[in-house]
């Protein structure tokens, strides 16, 4: 069967699954809306904490990091999974003991302040919209190859499954369908991994094959690439050439950010006690771990199996590329999505790679008559092209794509809820309208998310980056402004309302203005007034991706400074505070 209509069956059928799962748990009350009853078990909980973590970015784009980046990329692996542990430990179960529905809802009663609350709102969907514009470009992805269908059409398909089963089920219909969706993606991730770990190393195992051999060379894989790459200009593949300093703020405020997620926090608001919040957070951190410790694996073999589709002769040769008219079927099919280009800036017909912006190895470029890099390939496409590039199966590469769709849609739709509530639950209901009954609450809740819904396909056809780039500012965003005031919230009884709001804004505002000058975030301005050398002008050398900690510290600042010279919060509040992290047996 061709790939097309293989992918549309499979794809469809995994949609299919998704509508139907939403229709059966369809939510009757705001409590089944905003946290499934409290009726999921740990394990299901865990997986679909898994899935509502493990976004486009984890899939698709995270090991496409790694393979350009190398040493590098690895800051979105300890990063992510670093702050999934932060999470599981110092807050879920505290906020679950707590037991509203939401973070701003934690938030306004720990701080006894409507206005916190409002501003807490804020922070959240800046969070919650700038992450959605990374998913939503990881469906128009997928779709635009393998449905072969046009960019506006794809998002509108995904935009439209996913409003069927986040208005219609809420949280009790998105946690099932989220236990359906990690089941698609981590088959879809591993099953082609396994394949390939066999063709370049022959071990099955991704996580081993990534320091096997290569064939019976005797050359390890990494070694092997590091040869590869850097015969091309290219940095070696097993060092970095980020900053010290970079690369701990980028690791810290991936993980800091995962802690202040409103769409995972909640996550552990839906089971029945506070003991299942723990246990959930383990399972989820089993089901995360799957995939990343094999996205180092999946990196390596994908670069590793581009060169040498490109470069299949000598290395560096005049005549080791191959000729364009006869660039094998992926290489075209890629192309026609605009994610792959050539340009033949020399003539010749032949596909030169490298990295020209190597100075030491210009001159080399020169004698074989190259003038210029001429491949240009998106970081995004690395995971959904592995599998072409290695030739396997259709039916693997049709997995892939619903594997991929399947982690789009999964944070996607755990965003819009988020966003969801916090309209209808926080400002409407806790601030506009408290008299408002159930029922119409409910219908506000779907609402507002068909309304999110639309904004998010609308930042899909024109995000601010590739899909890790933009979550990774969501991170920072989340870092420097909710996780401050949870944590403190948490174990800091004398922070008071006027100290949160302050630190919120402070956090949020500065992170936000670094972000949008250096990168154009929703703006698109990036980077204008400071012309091409934007590096030399970073605040202490820390990048865009990284400035959520120093917003972090800063918010931590401003709240203490603020709090301390205000009065202290009311006693009822301080003893709310001690209260939540007295240990009950439940």
């Amino acid at each position: 069967m061709e790939l097309k209509t293989l992918t549309y069956l499979v794809v469809g059928a995994s949609f299919a699954l998704y509508i139907g799962i939403a229709i059966w748990s369809r939510a009757h009350s705001t409590g089944d809306f905003y946290i499934a009853g409290k009726t999921v078990s740990p394990i299901a909980n865990g997986m679909a904490t898994a899935a509502d973590w493990m976004s486009a970015a984890s899939f698709i784009s995270m090991a496409g990091l790694i393979a350009f980046l190398g040493y590098d990329g690895s800051v979105y692996l300890m990063g992510w999974t670093g702050g999934y542990v932060l999470l599981a430990l110092f807050l879920a179960p505290y906020l679950r003991k707590f037991g509203k529905f939401t973070v701003p809802e934690f938030i306004a009663e720990r701080y006894y302040s409507r206005t916190a609350r409002i501003v807490a709102v804020i922070c959240l969907i800046f969070v919650s919209f700038t992450y959605v514009a990374g998913q939503m470009r990881g469906v128009g992805i997928v779709f635009s190859r393998f449905l072969e269908v046009d960019l506006t059409v794809g998002l509108l398909v995904g935009m439209g499954v996913v409003f069927v089963y986040a208005v219609l089920g809420g949280m009790k219909g998105i946690t099932y369908t989220q236990v359906a969706q990690y089941c698609v993606l981590i088959f879809a991730y591993t099953v082609p991994a396994i394949f390939i770990a066999i063709q370049i190393t022959g071990n099955p195992l991704p996580q081993m094959a990534f320091g096997a051999e290569v064939g019976n060379t005797g050359v390890s894989l990494l070694d092997k690439l590091d040869d590869i790459v850097t015969a091309l200009g290219f940095n070696q593949y097993t060092s970095g050439t980020k900053s010290t300093i970079d690369v701990f703020c980028i690791t810290l405020a991936l993980m800091v950010g995962t802690a202040g997620l409103p769409h995972v926090i909640v996550r552990f608001f839906t089971v029945p006690k506070v003991r299942d919040a723990r246990s959930s957070a383990g399972y989820a951190l089993l089901f995360i771990a799957i995939l990343y410790t094999t996205a180092p694996a999946v990196g390596a073999m994908a670069r590793y199996n581009l060169v040498n589709t490109v470069q299949p002769g000598e290395i560096g040769s005049t005549d080791g590329n191959i000729a364009y008219a006869e660039r094998p079927e992926w290489f075209e099919t890629w192309e026609r999505t605009g994610l792959l280009k050539f340009e033949d800036r020399n003539g010749d017909g032949r596909v030169q790679y490298y990295n020209d912006g190597n100075p030491a190895y210009a001159s080399t470029a020169a004698s074989y008559g190259w003038q210029g890099n001429e491949l240009t390939v998106d970081n995004d496409i690395m995971v959904l092209a592995n599998p072409e590039i290695a030739d396997l199966p259709n039916w693997v590469v049709a997995l892939v794509a619903a594997g991929g769709i399947a982690a789009a849609l999964s944070t996607a739709a755990g965003l819009l809820l988020v966003i969801s509530a916090a309209i209808s639950h926080d400002i409407i209901k806790g601030i506009v309208v408290p008299e408002i009954s159930e029922k119409n609450e409910l219908l506000a809740g779907r609402i507002a998310a068909a309304f999110a819904i639309l904004i998010a396909g609308y930042l899909g056809f024109d995000p601010p980056g590739w899909v890790a780039q933009v979550v990774a500012f969501a991170f920072g965003l989340a870092a420097a402004s909710l996780f401050p005031v949870i944590l403190l919230g948490i174990f800091f009884k004398r922070i008071n309302k006027e100290g949160a709001i302050a630190g919120m804004l402070s956090g949020l505002l500065f992170t936000y203005g670094y972000i949008e000058y250096f990168k154009g975030l929703f703006l698109k301005w990036a980077g204008a007034p400071w012309g091409e050398n934007v590096t030399a002008n970073w605040l202490f050398g820390i990048s865009p991706e990284g400035i959520g900690v120093v917003g972090m510290m800063l918010s931590f600042l401003v709240a203490f400074a603020v709090s301390y010279s205000t009065a202290p919060p009311p006693e009822r509040i301080q003893h709310m505070v001690e209260n939540i992290r007295v240990p009950r047996a439940q």
